[in-house]
């Protein structure tokens, strides 16, 4: 693609192998997501240029990067911790970034005096970052990254280091730069599907170096098709091979469920249904009633998720590891505590099946 970003990257440290390819469209924002020690790091360093990776393809609008060093890329940065310079006024940090492309004193701040107007620390512009509190130091960081006019902007984790008051306003000013973005291409790393729905078009996950899932973030995050993302989206996921009517799990299990279009039967799948769609009794009741999926499990712990209780289950069988939500006043019903054996059942019509990836997929490299 001509606009946008292109990369494909190979890169190998110690044990650990990064082997993946994507495109960003001009103007867009891509989540990526993946459990700690999946590459997503290492992914934002190999596109600034502050890792060298083995083997590298990566143009922005046209324009070749691998090869040139990370002040010749127009690429801005933000991270957790925003890095500003200690002994410089909150002015001067944002100013650094137009003063290191060029720009005169008296202009480099003019830009600064604007990017932090609109990231709403104005009032800030004389303190020094000690004088900060993590959420207004990580605005400057944003205003600091956006002062550069980059082509590419890459956010690692911008809010993850920041208390929950602090995060919804942040997320908002984000938020409101990216709709502002223009042309620019951006990529964000985080491991909270929240920032992946509200600051991004498109979403792809990676485990162990490799790309298991990519699309429009809502459509991968509604239907999951490996089990990290389905925690996180906070869905259940079975694995196992594709029915006419249902999944049939590794032990032979079928799990009754409504096949998604593109889903063929013998084919890998994926069953996904929402922890409210998950009724919990007492082991020895007998529920009858319309056809639905049935498991004997033991309650590994009870977490509080706002109104709800979430049940997390372990056991033997496709059943371990699945999630219910329950109302405080069932829990104290069922006399529900962890080591308690329950039986779980899920009507067929709250069950998804999705076709799986038997392999990663977009890597756009040969193996």
């Amino acid at each position: 693609m001509s606009e946008g970003l292109h990369a494909e990257i190979e890169l190998s440290r110690g044990s650990f192998d990064l082997r993946v390819a994507f495109d960003v469209e001009a103007g867009t924002v891509l989540a990526v997501l993946g459990p700690n020690g999946s590459g997503k790091s290492s992914l934002l360093g190999c596109l600034s240029g502050l890792l060298s990776p083995d083997l590298a393809t990566i143009t922005l609008d046209g324009r070749a990067l691998h090869g040139l060093p990370p002040h010749a890329r127009a690429v801005g940065l933000l991270s957790q911790d925003p890095l500003l310079f200690p002994h410089l006024s909150v002015l001067d940090n944002v100013a650094f970034s137009p003063r290191s492309k060029g720009a005169g004193r008296a202009r480099a701040r003019e830009i600064a005096e604007h990017w932090l107007e609109q990231v709403g620390v104005a009032e800030f512009a004389e303190r020094k970052p000690a004088q900060l509190s993590g959420g207004q130091a990580q605005r400057v960081g944003l205003a600091r990254a956006l002062a550069g006019d980059p082509d590419l902007l890459l956010l690692d984790e911008p809010l993850a280091a920041l208390d929950v008051d602090a995060t919804p306003a942040v997320r908002g000013v984000l938020r409101r730069m990216l709709d502002q973005a223009g042309t620019r291409t951006t990529v964000l790393v985080t491991h909270d599907p929240l920032d992946a729905l509200t600051l991004a078009d498109q979403v792809l996950v990676l485990a162990d170096g490799r790309a298991v899932e990519r699309g429009p973030v809502r459509t991968v995050l509604a239907a999951p098709r490996t089990a990290f993302t389905a925690r996180i989206a906070g869905l259940n996921l079975v694995a196992g091979t594709a029915t006419t009517d249902g999944l049939r799990t590794e032990d032979g299990t079928v799990v009754a469920g409504i096949p998604a279009p593109d889903t063929e039967p013998g084919k890998p799948a994926v069953a996904v249904f929402a922890p409210s769609a998950v009724s919990v009794y007492p082991a020895e009741e007998d529920h009858a009633g319309s056809p639905r999926n049935t498991a004997t499990v033991v309650v590994a712990g009870l977490e509080p998720q706002g109104a709800v209780i979430r049940l997390r289950t372990t056991g033997q069988g496709w059943a371990a590891g699945l999630s219910a939500d329950l109302t405080p006043a069932a829990v104290a019903d069922l006399r529900l505590e962890p080591g308690a054996t329950v039986s779980l059942s899920i009507k067929a019509t709250t069950v998804t099946i999705h076709p799986a990836h038997a392999a990663p997929i977009g890597s756009g490299l040969n193996p």
